[in-house]
């Protein structure tokens, strides 16, 4: 008899603060589709993620989907229906994309993945983001290491 194949998740569900705190200690780069329940994720870079995913294979890489409205931490994202990509490692943001904006997705999880594995190999300090606003342009990323 054949063993049944194991289904792999592409990205993980938040709902919650506390899976949330659990999601920040993950080791690597994750990408986070932050949403309202009335709206809901951004359907059209599952694809593109599922395209990286299979392209770069690293477990240093994780996607995630997180409703704003049960999430303390995401609160200033509620009453927006703009698509937002906040990009965490070691528990803090790092980079961030508004918009479903696939060429740049792209760019920013590469760029970001590769710093990451720089960090994690060589060690060094992360630069922290600041969480975008509406005053912000309509993408941005930020991030190097220092030594």
């Amino acid at each position: 008899m054949a063993a049944k194949k194991k289904e792999v998740v592409l990205q993980i569900n938040i709902n919650s603060q506390e899976l949330w705190e659990e999601m920040l200690c993950l080791k690597g780069l994750i990408v986070v589709d932050v949403f309202q329940a009335w709206c809901g994720p951004c359907k059209t870079v599952v694809d593109l993620f599922q395209k990286i995913r299979n392209e770069v294979g690293s477990d240093l890489l994780h996607f995630a989907v997180a409703e704003v409205d049960s999430i303390d931490s995401l609160e200033k994202y509620r009453g927006k229906c703009e698509p937002v990509f906040l990009f965490y490692a070691g528990g803090e943001l790092v980079a961030a994309v508004r918009g479903a904006n696939a060429p740049l997705l792209q760019k920013t999880i590469l760029e970001q993945l590769a710093v990451e594995r720089k960090v994690l190999e060589y060690g060094g300090q992360r630069v922290v983001a600041k969480a975008p606003v509406d005053s912000q342009p309509l993408s941005w990323s930020r991030r190097g290491i220092s030594q």
